[in-house]
Formats: structure tokens, C-alpha cells, sequence
């Protein structure tokens, strides 16, 4: 998808090559390297421009981005999608349940990414698949996915950070041993399993999670989690240590008396916009299934 970005430079900024700036401002050597291969791709004062040309006061910066190409391999398919904003830069998106978020095998036409491509197909644009955060196929919530190269490298590196904050929903079975906490428990392949991870305080890498209850209903919890590490599976194997595993979790607690599909959902996101610097948040509710689920237990 291609993108324009221009630049005013400032005293604070002056002298700087092109290169200096735009690293400055999160481009990555990648992306660099790219616009080198386009002579129109980098201009000063509305001249073609290296990006050793030297830059002062006043002068006016102007990048394009092109992208020629799509994702190779996500066929485009008109599948529902749940769009909550959307800007030259980003999109945010509101997952359903089983639907995985990438292809892979057996999942070639039924994914997150199946259904933007066919989005932006449908609207002539090219678009190479740029997802910042992953869910599991069956968490439903928030994702957000970058329509560049340049909000991609910033938003990748605000996850590398810790800089993205997410908030998730579960219905556990089980109280919690406090009405709010936090679980630091390494998290490990397990060992007699390709897919499932375990808490292992000699193997395992640290994963921390922090949750608060919000509302108990006899025996099922509903928790609000944010998480401090990403580790896979790492909600759902920290509330299985803790006793009280997600309600309809077929690898860990494969219950679907109440639920078919795991009992988890992220509701909120908050980072800052990639270009214009914006303080960003969005809200889900609960999802249907999880609130019926819920209120089962009454």
C-alpha cells in the first residue's frame, strides 16, 4: 500500500543526513535499503535526493513508499471482518472465534489474514499482511495490523518494548486466590507435547501476568489479565497453575459444558499512533458466548 510522508526540518533536527533523520523517526535499515531502489522515492525541496544528502533548516523532506506487491500465498476470500478504526497507517480489528489469525496448513482460506486481503482486493489496493499482536484461533478481541513498512517497524518495536498494553477478559473455573495478584512463573514446552507449555522454574522462560477479579458467579471467575511478557499459551497455562484453568480450553481444561471454545478475549489496546505520535485506545465488550457462559452459573 503506498504512503507518502513529508517532512518539514526543524532547527532541533538540522544539519542531519536523510539516513540520520529517518532512523531518527523509526524507519528500519530494511526500509531504507528499499527506498534507495526508488529514485522517486526520497526527495528534498522537491529534488531527487540520496540518503547522505545533508539536511538543514527549513528544508522539506518527502518520502514515498510503494508497495507493488501483495502477501504471496493469502489468497484473498470474503470472510466477515470486524473493523473498529482505521487510518492511512493502521487498522484495528476486532477477531472472531476460530479463526486463526495467519495461514498455515489446513487453514489456507479461513484466516484473519484471507479476509483483509480480500478487503483491500476489493478495493484495488495491494497490501502485504502486517499483524503487530497474534491471538490464539479461538481468543476473540483485539488486533491491530500495519499498513506499511514504517508503521509496522514502529509498532513492532513498541511490542519489543512492552510499550503496547493489553487488556484480556477470561472466564476461569475456579476462584482466585486473591482478589487481585500477579503469577511470575516461567513457562516451558512441555515435555511429552509438540503444542503444550507448562510452568518450569528450571527450563522455562519468565512470564509474568497480572490479574484482578471482577466478578465472581458460584464457582466461575471473570478476570481481567494484562500481560508483562508474551509467552505462547501464557494466560492459560498461569491460570491452570493457579487451579482455576479457562472455561471450553481443549488443551488444558477441556470442559465445553458451558462454552466450545476458549474462554478468552482481548478487550482493550492502548499504544501511541506510529506517525502522528497519538495516544490510542479501543475497547471490545465481551463477546456473547463468554457472557452467556457466564451467567450459566447463576
Amino acid at each position: 500500500m503506498n504512503r507518502t510522508f513529508i517532512y518539514r526540518i526543524s532547527e532541533k533536527d538540522s544539519p542531519c543526513t536523510v539516513e540520520s533523520f529517518l532512523k531518527a523517526r523509526g524507519y528500519s535499515r530494511q526500509i531504507i535499503i528499499q527506498l534507495k531502489k526508488n529514485s522517486d522515492s526520497i526527495k528534498v525541496n522537491g529534488g531527487w535526493a540520496y540518503v547522505k544528502t545533508m539536511l538543514r533548516t527549513g528544508d522539506t523532506l518527502i518520502i514515498f513508499m510503494e508497495e507493488l506487491q501483495s502477501s504471496e500465498h493469502i489468497l484473498p476470500v470474503p470472510l466477515p471482518l470486524s473493523m473498529i478504526y482505521e487510518d492511512e497507517d493502521i487498522l484495528v480489528l476486532d477477531k472472531d472465534a476460530d479463526m486463526p489469525v495467519h495461514p498455515s496448513v489446513n487453514n489456507y482460506h479461513n484466516t484473519l489474514a484471507n479476509a483483509v486481503a480480500h478487503y483491500y482486493r476489493s478495493a484495488g489496493e495491494e497490501f502485504i499482511f502486517r499483524c503487530i499482536n497474534r491471538l490464539d484461533r479461538d481468543t476473540t478481541g483485539l488486533l491491530i495490523v500495519a499498513k506499511n513498512a514504517l508503521s509496522a517497524s514502529i509498532l513492532s518495536a513498541q511490542m519489543k518494548e512492552r510499550q503496547i498494553h493489553r487488556t484480556y477478559l477470561a472466564l476461569c473455573d475456579g476462584p482466585l486466590p486473591a482478589p487481585q495478584g500477579t503469577i511470575d512463573a516461567p513457562i516451558a514446552r512441555k515435555e511429552t507435547s509438540a503444542i503444550e507449555r507448562c510452568v518450569d522454574f528450571e527450563k522455562g522462560e519468565q512470564a509474568v501476568t497480572h490479574y484482578k477479579v471482577l466478578e465472581t458467579c458460584q464457582n466461575i471467575t471473570l478476570a481481567e489479565l494484562h500481560l508483562e511478557t508474551g509467552r505462547t499459551h501464557q494466560i492459560r497455562v498461569h491460570m491452570q497453575y493457579l487451579g482455576a484453568p479457562l472455561l471450553g480450553d481443549y488443551l488444558y481444561h477441556p470442559d465445553f459444558t458451558r462454552i466450545s471454545r476458549v474462554a478468552l478475549h482481548s478487550s482493550a489496546l492502548e499504544f501511541i499512533h506510529p506517525i502522528t505520535g497519538i495516544p490510542m485506545c479501543f475497547h471490545v465488550p465481551l463477546p456473547d458466548d463468554m457472557e452467556k457462559a457466564f451467567h450459566l452459573s447463576e
